[in-house]
This record gives structure tokens, sequence and C-alpha cells, in this order.
């Protein structure tokens, strides 16, 4: 395993995450895409992301993983778009915390 991804072939091979932050603060939702998880978090809560800033710290509460950027992109725009705070809520509610445990490495 490399920092950012599997080697197949001598071919790194990328994964892509959508995932659903929420707020420590207020409960609001943030969702994005990224290909480093744990790196996108911190950026989040350091307040590096200008959209996040005010309302850090954030928790992760839901990810999906995909083999490319545009399958991640496409299923960001989804959840942004078509997915209301309920749905989004649903998700969040019924995503099992030892998956996002293991990403995190806690």
């Amino acid at each position: 395993m490399t920092r950012r991804g599997e080697r197949l072939n001598g071919i790194r091979q990328m994964k892509y995450f959508v995932y659903i932050l929420q707020s420590l603060v207020d409960g609001t939702f943030y969702t994005g895409q990224t290909n480093n998880i744990r790196a996108r978090l911190h950026r989040h809560n350091s307040g590096f992301i200008k959209s996040t800033k005010a309302k850090k710290p954030y928790t992760l509460r839901y990810f999906e993983v995909f083999e490319t950027r545009k399958e991640a992109m496409w299923r960001e725009w989804e959840l942004k778009k078509k997915f209301t705070k309920e749905q989004k809520q649903q998700l969040v509610e019924n995503f099992e915390t030892e998956k996002i445990n293991t990403i995190l490495g806690t």
C-alpha cells in the first residue's frame, strides 16, 4: 500500500471517496469528495477549507468508495443536489461506525 493508493502491477490504483461531515457546532452536513479522506478531514478541521471554516470542528459521519474520480464527483453531485437533509440524515444514521473507525485508523 502506498500513501495514496494500492499498487497493482506497479501501477498505483487510487480510491476516491465521497463523504458527509457533520458540524459539532450546529449539526449541519457538508458533502465532498477526495482521494485522501484523513487529510481532507484534517484540512476541514484546521480551517483551511473556506466553506466549512465557520462551523468547525467536523466529524466524519458517512463515506462511499469509488474507483474513479468521475464516479465520485457524480455521486457528490447527486448527494448535494438530489438528497434532502432528511435523506442525508438517514444515510448517516444507518452507516456503520466501525467503517469510520477503520478508515480513520481509530
